[in-house]
């Protein structure tokens, strides 16, 4: 980019010399653009979101895809957390309170089942093997 600065001289009366402060001023104003007038400023509105934090409750919906899936429950709560945190990048946090309530009952529920069978995997083979014993 090419930045030229031209300023125009145009003292008052021409027989007198230019001075170094009528100069430095002149100078500004063509670097810098005209003065802006002070009475009257421009007010700037900034809409700044307030940081809500809603769990989306994606970290857990993993951990039950991939430790604790009885009847692909943990995978529906994934897909429900993941459109949970959509909703709530959109802005729309009705939508995203909704599907984070939903993959939170499915987690809930894939996390009690989980553990119910493998308590159940643990003490059945035990019990049969007392058994035959």
């Amino acid at each position: 980019m090419n930045h030229t600065v031209q300023t125009f001289f145009s003292p008052v009366n021409s027989s007198q010399p230019l001075n170094y402060e009528m100069l430095k001023e002149e100078h500004e104003v063509a670097v810098l653009g005209a003065p802006h007038n002070p009475a009257s400023p421009t007010p700037t509105v900034v809409h700044i979101r307030s940081k809500t934090s809603m769990p989306d409750h994606v970290v857990w919906s993993l951990f039950n895809t991939l430790f604790m899936n009885p009847c692909c429950l943990g995978f529906i709560a994934f897909a429900y957390s993941v459109k949970s945190r959509d909703r709530k990048m959109v802005g729309d946090v009705t939508g995203a309170q909704a599907y984070a309530s939903t993959a939170k009952c499915l987690n809930i529920w894939a996390l009690i089942l989980g553990i119910l069978m493998t308590i159940l995997l643990i003490v059945i083979p035990v019990l049969i093997f007392q058994a035959y014993r």
